[in-house]
């Protein structure tokens, strides 16, 4: 964890914390965190909490990764693990971690040269990321199923080293690193810079037993016959080794020599800044008002071909209802208000494939796309929206949602779908003066006089949805 204030528009660290729980070790086959690992999370989070119990929630942002992502049936893990920290924690995808990953490294070092190509690699517990960029552009981005704990795990049984088991954990990785090592060759990079753990403990061994100067292939080889000779783990007598570090040491070394060998690598420099050092750099943007999901949803709009105007004038008729029922329903505008403003702009993205069915299309490709600056849900609450903003409204759609989140995306959806339906005749023209009122389960509608009387076909379209509506007990009204 890093605390940080900023001043000048620059981050300083006030305090970092640190404790190695290792929650991929916990993680069973099924999917489950077993009791050990799980209350060893909790307890950390709760001690991480009472630093930061006093800071505003949008001053603080926590994320899961790998293992999270993982833990898909013991969803419960996630709810205990937010009211011990006391904030929220989203589960972000392997794209996302290796974009913030990327964020925290570039931000961490001084400026190179213009156009200088950068490779980072990130060793987790977990997953692996790679990511070439320039200067704090990533521009390409992979997470691979493999870190420092499940492999040591998986080869190194009972902290147990010998040279086949070596082998065979390289062979592992490589082949893990065989099916995308090919793009990063293809577009070369200027330097090579690793960050996290494994990365640090290596260069730390290297450099303390004085086989090198760095992190180099030469000081690796080294080190992967030290480990080979000691057997064991707890024989492992190497300066510069903590004792945290001591049990995943030769899964993460394994990875690390796959990556030097199968790209070619000769030196590797090493970063200060990663995941953490990428969130704050992520959340200072969010509250500068340069926050990644919009130009994420802009571009995902552009790329698809959706009809920009239309959507803006649906986002225009989506805020004059939303501004005028926010408070009777509970939606306060800096944290609802960009969720209907994103499934305005990307409702009709799902027509880049049909028109039969595009809601479902549009809802598809959201939750499956690479958005940077998502986290999991929050790309799982867009496609809600977009999924659905026409047809039935049908309760099981915000089923997989949070709890927290069903009734307030429930109520954005009601309203995104009103605000294409009084668009549904794309004509250029202002939008309608409307008067909103909302209750719990009610909205009325009141148009100006003469208004729906000049459009019949506008009034069938509200009294069909005010039947579709119905359905789930919500009622609509207009006049």
């Amino acid at each position: 964890m890093i605390v940080a204030r900023t001043r000048e528009g620059q981050l300083h660290v006030l305090d970092r914390l640190r404790e190695p729980v290792r929650l991929a070790a916990g993680l069973t086959p099924d999917g489950r965190l077993e009791p050990v690992a799980r209350a060893r999370a909790l307890d950390c989070l709760a001690r991480f909490g009472e630093r930061v119990r006093d800071l505003p929630q949008g001053a603080v942002r926590a994320v899961g990764t790998n293992t999270l992502r993982l833990a898909g049936r013991d969803a419960g893990f996630l709810d205990e693990a937010r009211k011990a920290l006391g904030h929220p924690i989203e589960v972000i995808s392997g794209y996302e971690e290796a974009r913030l990953i990327y964020q925290g490294v570039a931000r961490s070092l001084a400026a190179g040269a213009d156009g200088a190509r950068r490779l980072v690699l990130d060793i987790g517990g977990g997953s692996t990321e790679l990511i070439l960029g320039e200067g704090d552009h990533p521009r390409l981005l992979e997470s691979l199923y493999m870190g420092c704990v499940s492999m040591s795990e998986r080869f190194f049984p009972d902290g147990r080293i010998d040279k086949a088991a070596m082998q065979a954990a390289m062979l592992d990785a490589a082949r893990a690193l065989e099916e995308v090592e090919w793009r990063y060759r293809r577009l070369g990079w200027d330097e090579a810079i690793g960050a996290s753990g494994t990365v640090k403990a290596a260069r730390a061994i290297i450099e303390a037993e004085g086989w090198d100067e760095g992190l180099t292939a030469k000081g690796l080889k080294k080190l992967r016959k030290a480990l080979i000779s000691a057997g064991r783990v707890d024989r492992l007598r190497l300066a510069g080794l903590s004792e945290d570090r001591r049990p995943v040491i030769a899964g993460g070394v394994a990875i690390l020599s796959a990556v030097f060998k199968g790209l070619g690598l000769e030196r590797m420099r090493v970063s200060s800044g990663a995941l953490r050092e990428g969130l704050l750099y992520d959340l200072l943007g969010r509250i500068r008002h340069q926050d990644a999901r919009e130009a994420s949803v802009r571009a995902m709009a552009e790329r698809y071909g959706v009809d920009l105007a239309h959507a803006g004038r649906v986002e225009t008729v989506a805020q004059v209802l939303f501004d005028q029922v926010r408070e009777d329903w509970a939606l306060p505008a800096a944290r609802w208000w960009p969720w209907l403003h994103r499934a305005a702009l990307l409702h009709e993205v799902g027509l880049v494939v049909a028109h039969s069915q595009y809601h479902k299309h549009g809802a598809y490709l959201i939750q499956h796309s690479d958005l940077a600056g998502f986290s999991i849900t929050d790309q799982l609450l867009l496609a809600t929206l977009v999924r659905g903003h026409r047809k039935r409204f049908k309760p099981a759609v915000f089923e997989p949602l949070p709890a927290e989140l069903r009734l307030p995306a429930r109520r954005l959806c009601i309203l995104l779908r009103l605000a294409v339906l009084l668009q549904r005749g794309r004509a250029e023209e202002e939008p309608p003066l409307i008067h909103a009122a909302a209750g719990e389960e009610r909205l009325r509608l009141s148009f100006a006089a003469g208004y729906l009387d000049d459009r019949p076909l506008t009034r069938a379209d509200l009294a069909a949805e005010r039947a579709l509506l119905a359905e789930t007990g919500f009622i609509l009204d207009f006049e």
